[in-house]
């Protein structure tokens, strides 16, 4: 996927370093942001900058196979949520989860019907570090810029982000980079030291 950007991109779309709960699932789908913010109760009262109300303002009326996008702006170590405030993401039908801080309970979050990819487990809660601020904007996850509609893809290997308009574009270049490295590899299998007396590498 990242190879197949890269042919059609030159900016960075690859996200390093993610732990998943499940670890061998898929995550795919189009991103709904939420962007935290350094916690300040004078500033950011939890009337308004809290997760539940800036989780519905992301989803809007229909967030089925959405992935929740969370930026942690400078603080990857620190708790986004945990296991009792992710469940809206499985009641309301989201993909799950890409998260460039730490999420809390990863044991319920392994039994939920969605993908949860971040930086790894917290046991202290956050809110007192960071909080939910923005909903539906562009971020910045781990050095990559992810505007909402933008598809995420995330495995075990890490997450590419692929710009809306040419996700199909990019896929299908996938297909292409993925029957390349095979028919490659099949020829690398057949030579011989021979095949490559006097040559450059190939």
């Amino acid at each position: 996927m990242v190879d197949a950007m890269g042919r059609i991109h030159r900016h960075r779309c690859d996200v390093l370093d993610l732990v998943c709960p499940t670890p061998g699932r898929l995550l795919f789908g189009p991103a709904v942001t939420l962007s935290y913010f350094p916690s300040c109760g004078e500033r950011l009262p939890a009337d308004r900058y809290n997760f539940a109300r800036l989780f519905y303002e992301a989803i809007g009326e229909d967030g089925r196979g959405a992935v929740l996008v969370m930026a942690c702006n400078g603080h990857p170590e620190v708790s986004m949520g945990g296991g009792t405030k992710l469940t809206r993401v499985v009641n309301h039908g989201l993909a799950g989860v890409l998260a460039d801080g730490r999420l809390r309970d990863f044991a319920d979050l392994a039994t939920y019907d969605m993908v949860t990819y971040c930086r790894g487990e917290a046991l202290r809660w956050g809110g007192d570090v960071v909080t939910p601020f923005e909903a539906n904007r562009p971020v910045v996850v781990a050095g990559v810029g992810i505007w909402p509609g933008d598809y995420v893809f995330a495995d075990h290997s890490g997450a590419a982000v692929i710009p809306s308009r040419d996700v199909e574009t990019v896929l299908e270049e996938a297909h292409r980079v993925v029957a390349a490295d095979a028919a490659a590899a099949e020829r690398i299998a057949q030579e011989t030291a021979d095949d490559h007396h006097g040559d450059t590498e190939r």
